[in-house]
């Protein structure tokens, strides 16, 4: 028998993916998703291996219940057989807006160079170009500034995906700097601002 993928599905609601990656910044996932609970949004997190080095999967799931939680291991258990769904590219087709909040040194690498050696970057490797892809990134101070860095990023943009910038602080490593994923509050505009357009659609 094959296997059936249960994907959040209020018709009413815009399908937004959040990738999640292994920067010390996704300790910020549980500030994202209550500052968007109120928004008429279906949400999917697609986290990296690391990722959930820095978040609670169980509390998420309790305080956020509506929220799905995908891992890497859920490519390959919801697969048996050649009439099955394919998770990464269910995703690509279920998702409105696709943001990676934060983007990682090492997944924003993987993703220039089309690497798609996990679930999320496989999402992006099947992504539909015509919808919105929005990403964060997060580093440190000397990895942002390391010119493969505004290389990978130069290759993102060109190919339509929209960089919420940087910002300037005191990193979690101790240096000061530019590589700061950027403030909650400025991921939600850009939200918003992508949901409003779907709308006008």
């Amino acid at each position: 028998m094959s296997q059936q993928l249960e994907l959040p599905c209020l018709p009413e609601c815009i399908n937004l993916v959040i990738g999640v990656t292994g920067s010390v910044a996704a300790i910020k996932i549980p500030i994202l998703l209550e500052a968007i609970k109120d928004l008429p949004l279906n949400i999917i997190i697609v986290g990296t291996q690391h990722s959930f080095h820095f978040f609670n999967i169980s509390e998420l799931k309790v305080k956020h219940e509506k929220v799905k939680i995908f891992t890497d291991e859920s490519e390959w258990t919801s697969w048996r057989q050649m009439t099955d769904p394919v998770l990464h590219i269910e995703l690509r087709k279920w998702a409105d807006i696709l943001l990676i909040a934060p983007l990682d040194a090492n997944t924003l690498a993987k993703i220039s160079s089309g690497i798609c050696d996990n679930l999320l970057t496989c999402v992006v490797r099947a992504w539909d170009l015509k919808k919105p892809f929005l990403f964060c990134p997060s580093m440190n101070t000397h990895m942002w500034e390391h010119p493969v860095t505004s290389e990978a990023i130069d290759k993102l943009l060109s190919w339509g995906f929209t960089l919420i910038p940087v910002v300037a602080k005191k990193l979690a490593c101790g240096d000061i700097g530019p590589g700061g994923m950027a403030e909650v509050d400025t991921i939600v505009m850009e939200i918003k601002s992508r949901m409003e357009l779907i709308k006008k659609i």
